[in-house]
């Protein structure tokens, strides 16, 4: 299989990308309560790909506390750190991407099936939903549309935990679809 390079090799990793993704949304959290949300990865598996994305910046330490003769760490995420962008992209082949992808897919996965594991899911109540909606645009409308969604994510994303308020989580993904005559 191909490898990614550069933030791509470094965020792509299917557990780095879980605690990525476990800490969107301003999330703060100890190694340890990672371990509680993510009990199926090995602890020191753990606390070894959380140390990789804070020692390169994707992590935040945002308070330490001694704790059982040693330091606990509370890391949140970094804002705008966890992204792939365009040179990283473009550096890597189809083997690279469709593992990059499946990661992705498999984490959606997980999280899905922990959803559908508690007492009382409901995905009418809690509204989840899943859909697919095609559009007609140029590369330009695409990128007004982008631009569009990523401010109304960002500005929806600064809300902080409230009595009332619960942790919602969109995942996107954008293909083009084959030209046709």
């Amino acid at each position: 299989m191909a490898r990614a390079n550069g933030t791509a090799d470094l965020i792509l990793h299917p557990v780095r990308l879980r605690v990525i993704r476990t800490l969107l949304g301003g999330r703060r959290m100890t190694t340890a309560e990672l371990a509680a949300e993510l009990p199926d990865v090995a602890t020191a598996t753990l606390y070894r790909h959380v140390s990789t994305l804070a020692d390169a910046g994707v992590l935040d330490v945002v308070g330490e506390r001694a704790a059982r003769g040693a330091t606990e760490r509370t890391y949140e995420l970094h804002d705008g750190a966890a992204h792939v962008g365009g040179a990283d992209l473009a550096g890597l082949g189809p083997e690279a991407h469709r593992a990059a992808f499946a990661a992705f897919v498999a984490g959606l996965l997980a999280d899905f099936d922990a959803y559908l594991a508690r007492d009382g899911a409901d995905l009418a109540v809690d509204g989840v939903g899943f859909r697919h909606r095609a559009f007609w645009m140029t590369d330009e409308e695409l990128d007004e549309f982008v631009g569009e969604l990523g401010g109304l994510a960002k500005r929806w994303s600064r809300n902080a935990p409230a009595p009332g308020r619960r942790r919602r989580v969109l995942s996107t993904v954008l293909i083009p679809d084959e030209e046709r005559e």
